[in-house]
Protein backbone atom coordinates (compact mmCIF):
# COMPACT_ATOMS: atom_id res chain seq x y z
CA UNK A 1 0.00 0.00 0.00
CA UNK A 2 2.59 1.98 1.14
CA UNK A 3 4.18 2.09 -2.59
CA UNK A 4 0.84 2.42 -4.36
CA UNK A 5 0.92 5.66 -2.08
CA UNK A 6 4.13 7.15 -2.74
CA UNK A 7 3.79 6.62 -6.34
CA UNK A 8 0.57 8.53 -6.15
CA UNK A 9 2.10 10.94 -4.49
CA UNK A 10 5.01 11.47 -6.74
CA UNK A 11 2.40 11.20 -10.05
CA UNK A 12 -0.09 13.80 -8.80
CA UNK A 13 2.56 16.37 -7.65
CA UNK A 14 4.62 16.14 -10.83
CA UNK A 15 1.34 16.49 -12.91
CA UNK A 16 0.13 19.30 -10.83
CA UNK A 17 2.76 20.97 -10.80
CA UNK A 18 3.43 20.92 -14.69
CA UNK A 19 -0.06 22.03 -14.72
CA UNK A 20 0.35 24.70 -12.52
CA UNK A 21 4.08 26.25 -14.24
CA UNK A 22 2.26 25.44 -17.91
CA UNK A 23 -1.08 25.50 -17.96
CA UNK A 24 -1.91 26.87 -22.02
CA UNK A 25 0.84 24.03 -23.20
CA UNK A 26 -0.51 21.34 -21.11
CA UNK A 27 -3.81 22.34 -22.10
CA UNK A 28 -2.27 22.40 -26.40
CA UNK A 29 -0.95 18.86 -25.95
CA UNK A 30 -4.44 17.89 -25.03
CA UNK A 31 -6.22 19.59 -28.03
CA UNK A 32 -7.22 22.89 -26.54
CA UNK A 33 -5.79 25.93 -28.03
CA UNK A 34 -6.84 29.03 -25.53
CA UNK A 35 -6.62 32.48 -26.71
CA UNK A 36 -5.56 35.42 -24.72
CA UNK A 37 -9.42 36.05 -22.90
CA UNK A 38 -9.82 32.44 -21.99
CA UNK A 39 -10.67 31.66 -18.33
CA UNK A 40 -9.45 28.15 -19.40
CA UNK A 41 -5.48 27.95 -18.47
CA UNK A 42 -6.45 29.93 -15.12
CA UNK A 43 -9.54 26.71 -14.63
CA UNK A 44 -6.68 24.55 -15.64
CA UNK A 45 -3.76 25.67 -13.04
CA UNK A 46 -6.64 25.32 -10.56
CA UNK A 47 -7.00 21.99 -11.18
CA UNK A 48 -3.38 21.76 -11.11
CA UNK A 49 -2.88 23.13 -7.63
CA UNK A 50 -6.03 20.18 -6.40
CA UNK A 51 -3.86 17.29 -8.29
CA UNK A 52 -0.74 18.50 -6.41
CA UNK A 53 -2.59 18.77 -3.12
CA UNK A 54 -4.02 15.61 -3.24
CA UNK A 55 -0.28 14.14 -3.92
CA UNK A 56 0.65 15.80 -0.63
CA UNK A 57 -1.97 13.46 0.55
CA UNK A 58 -1.06 10.72 -0.50
CA UNK A 59 2.34 11.12 0.74
CA UNK A 60 0.72 11.84 4.32
CA UNK A 61 -1.15 8.64 3.88
CA UNK A 62 1.96 6.50 2.44
CA UNK A 63 3.12 7.03 6.17
CA UNK A 64 0.09 5.30 7.74
CA UNK A 65 -2.35 3.93 5.45
CA UNK A 66 -4.33 1.95 7.60
CA UNK A 67 -4.80 5.00 10.25
CA UNK A 68 -4.90 7.66 6.69
CA UNK A 69 -7.53 5.52 5.06
CA UNK A 70 -10.04 8.72 4.64
CA UNK A 71 -7.15 10.27 2.35
CA UNK A 72 -7.31 7.27 0.28
CA UNK A 73 -11.26 6.66 0.33
CA UNK A 74 -11.63 10.94 -0.88
CA UNK A 75 -9.06 10.19 -3.46
CA UNK A 76 -10.86 7.32 -4.83
CA UNK A 77 -14.27 9.23 -4.61
CA UNK A 78 -12.43 12.06 -6.87
CA UNK A 79 -10.92 9.46 -9.21
CA UNK A 80 -14.44 7.93 -9.78
CA UNK A 81 -16.50 11.10 -9.63
CA UNK A 82 -14.18 12.94 -11.19
CA UNK A 83 -14.29 11.06 -14.99
CA UNK A 84 -18.28 10.92 -14.86
CA UNK A 85 -18.20 14.85 -14.39
CA UNK A 86 -16.38 14.61 -17.50
CA UNK A 87 -17.86 12.23 -19.56
CA UNK A 88 -21.12 14.44 -18.95
CA UNK A 89 -19.69 17.86 -19.66
CA UNK A 90 -17.78 16.13 -22.93
CA UNK A 91 -21.28 14.55 -24.24
CA UNK A 92 -22.81 18.51 -23.44
CA UNK A 93 -19.71 19.96 -25.72
CA UNK A 94 -18.42 21.84 -22.84
CA UNK A 95 -15.31 19.90 -22.57
CA UNK A 96 -13.49 18.71 -25.89
CA UNK A 97 -12.99 14.52 -25.76
CA UNK A 98 -9.22 14.82 -25.96
CA UNK A 99 -9.36 15.76 -22.47
CA UNK A 100 -10.45 12.45 -21.74
CA UNK A 101 -6.65 10.90 -22.21
CA UNK A 102 -6.00 12.55 -18.46
CA UNK A 103 -8.39 10.30 -16.96
CA UNK A 104 -6.64 7.31 -18.14
CA UNK A 105 -3.05 7.97 -15.85
CA UNK A 106 -5.07 10.55 -13.21
CA UNK A 107 -7.67 8.29 -12.58
CA UNK A 108 -8.46 5.13 -13.99
CA UNK A 109 -5.09 3.02 -12.88
CA UNK A 110 -6.16 4.20 -9.76
CA UNK A 111 -9.34 2.57 -8.94
CA UNK A 112 -7.84 -0.85 -8.29
CA UNK A 113 -5.03 0.02 -6.40
CA UNK A 114 -6.78 2.31 -4.15
CA UNK A 115 -10.03 0.10 -4.13
CA UNK A 116 -7.92 -3.06 -2.80
CA UNK A 117 -6.24 -0.59 0.07
CA UNK A 118 -9.97 0.60 1.45
CA UNK A 119 -11.35 -3.40 1.45
CA UNK A 120 -8.25 -4.13 3.18
CA UNK A 121 -8.79 -1.77 5.66
CA UNK A 122 -12.31 -2.61 6.10
CA UNK A 123 -11.16 -6.09 6.41
CA UNK A 124 -9.06 -4.95 9.41
CA UNK A 125 -11.70 -3.04 10.86
CA UNK A 126 -14.18 -5.64 10.28
CA UNK A 127 -11.90 -7.70 12.08
CA UNK A 128 -11.16 -6.20 14.94
CA UNK A 129 -15.12 -4.84 15.60
CA UNK A 130 -14.07 -1.27 14.42
CA UNK A 131 -16.07 -1.32 11.36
Amino acid sequence: MRSWLIAAAVYNIVWGAAVIVAPATTLRLLGVTPNSTDVWPALWGCIGMMVAVYGVGYAIASRDPFSHWPIVLVGLLGKILGPIGFVIAASRGELPWSMGWTLLSNDVVWWVPFGMMLWRVAKLHGASGRA
